[in-house]
C-alpha cells in the first residue's frame, strides 16, 4: 500500500506543476503552442478535464488514506479550489467556475464510488 501513497504524492507534484505553469504544458508538448489546451472530451456544464485529473487524484488518495477519509477528502476539496483560484493571479491561466465544479465534482464522484466499492470493507 506504501506505493499507493508515493504514486499520490507524485502525482500531486505533477498535478501542482501543470495547475501552476503559467500556459499549457500539455498544449506546448502537442500542439508545440503552449496557449491551446487539449481537451479530452467535451465540456457540458463542467470541464471534463478537470472532472477526470480530480476524480483520478482523490481514488488515489482515498485508496491511499481510506482509513483518514474525512482528512483527505477536506485536502481534496481544498486543493480542487485553491488551484483554481490561483489561476487568478497566475499569468496566461484564468479563473473559471465550469474548471472549480469540474475540480469539485471529480472529487466527489471518487468519493462516492470509493464509498460505494469499500463500503462495509473498512470497518
Amino acid at each position: 500500500m506504501n506505493y499507493i501513497k508515493q504514486f499520490f504524492y507524485l502525482s500531486n507534484v505533477v498535478l501542482f506543476i501543470f495547475y501552476l505553469y503559467p500556459g499549457s504544458i500539455l498544449g506546448c508538448l502537442i500542439y508545440n503552442d503552449c496557449k491551446i489546451q487539449p481537451q479530452l472530451t467535451r465540456d457540458f456544464l463542467v470541464s471534463s478535464n478537470h472532472v477526470y485529473v480530480f476524480f483520478i487524484i482523490s481514488i488515489l488518495g482515498l485508496i491511499a488514506f481510506r482509513h483518514k477519509l474525512k482528512n483527505i477528502f477536506i485536502y481534496l476539496i481544498c486543493i480542487s479550489i485553491i488551484l483554481e483560484i490561483l489561476h487568478l493571479i497566475i499569468p496566461e491561466r484564468g479563473f473559471e467556475l465550469s474548471d472549480l465544479f469540474g475540480n469539485i465534482i471529480g472529487v466527489l464522484i471518487s468519493f462516492l464510488v470509493f464509498k460505494i466499492i469499500y463500503k462495509g470493507r473498512l470497518q
